[in-house]
């Protein structure tokens, strides 16, 4: 069976790619942290879809936890070969520098890019034996232009896309991509918060994109059509930066 691990995958982007995944004929995994009604929510959306999947809670910027509870999954699912791999969980923790605490700096490095080590980690082996993968990184606009307000959001996103760019010279002789999807502003719960108006006036388009559009270029390279693309980074972000 083919799947997909979805990280972060109970809700907004995460949802939708999920979604996506579903749509392409992959068993779909999806992972999350807290929100089990919204990761069941996810799991019977893509069943009604017409797919398949299940559920996988853990923290991602967990070590140990990736370890006991992915890796375990990994250990007793053998017939289950996860073939794409979508980096999805974050959070934000916005303020000044001047006003961060610790917490706030480590807590979102901790998932965006630790945990991007830790189950890429644990998945790549596979996709090295099979000589087959698909690695995609959701990163951001804030990761390459920066944010004021995000310098904590800015650098762990920031590094993953040095990661996508390093991972993929590494593991591309062994027909494994490892591409990353740079979103702008996307109406989600994450940017419920914000002044989307005056945001949007800000965008070229004049709106705000949807997780749907993100999942679509996340399905574009999780194809075998994408084979001979890796190390990029594709904005979806209606031309606010380029």
């Amino acid at each position: 069976m083919v799947c997909a691990l979805v990280t972060g995958g109970s809700r907004g982007i995460g949802r939708a790619i999920c979604l996506k995944m579903a749509g392409q004929g992959y068993y779909v995994i999806i992972n999350y942290k807290g929100n089990a009604a919204a990761a069941e929510e996810t799991l019977a959306a893509v069943r009604a879809a017409g797919g398949d999947g299940e559920l996988l809670p853990f923290d991602v910027g967990n070590e140990q936890e990736v370890q006991s509870v992915l890796g375990a999954w990994l250990e007793n699912n053998k017939e289950k070969q996860v073939a794409v791999l979508v980096n999805n969980a974050g959070i934000r923790e916005d303020n000044l520098l001047f006003w961060m605490n610790s917490e706030q700096w480590h807590k979102v490095l901790d998932i965006s890019l630790n945990g991007f080590f830790y189950v890429t980690k644990q998945v790549l082996n596979s996709m090295l034996l099979k000589r087959y993968g698909r690695i995609i990184n959701i990163v951001s606009l804030s990761g390459i232009k920066g944010m004021p307000g995000q310098t904590n959001y800015s650098a762990a996103k920031a590094g993953v896309i040095g990661a996508t760019k390093a991972l993929a010279q590494e593991v591309a002789k062994r027909g494994v991509t490892v591409n990353a999807v740079a979103p702008g502003f996307i109406k989600t719960d994450m940017t419920a918060e914000l002044n989307e108006k005056e945001l949007a006036a800000q965008v070229p388009m004049n709106r705000f994109g949807t997780a749907e559009e993100v999942a679509e270029a996340v399905g574009f390279f999780a194809s075998k059509a994408a084979g001979y693309i890796t190390g990029e980074v594709l904005s979806v972000n209606g031309g606010l930066y380029t």
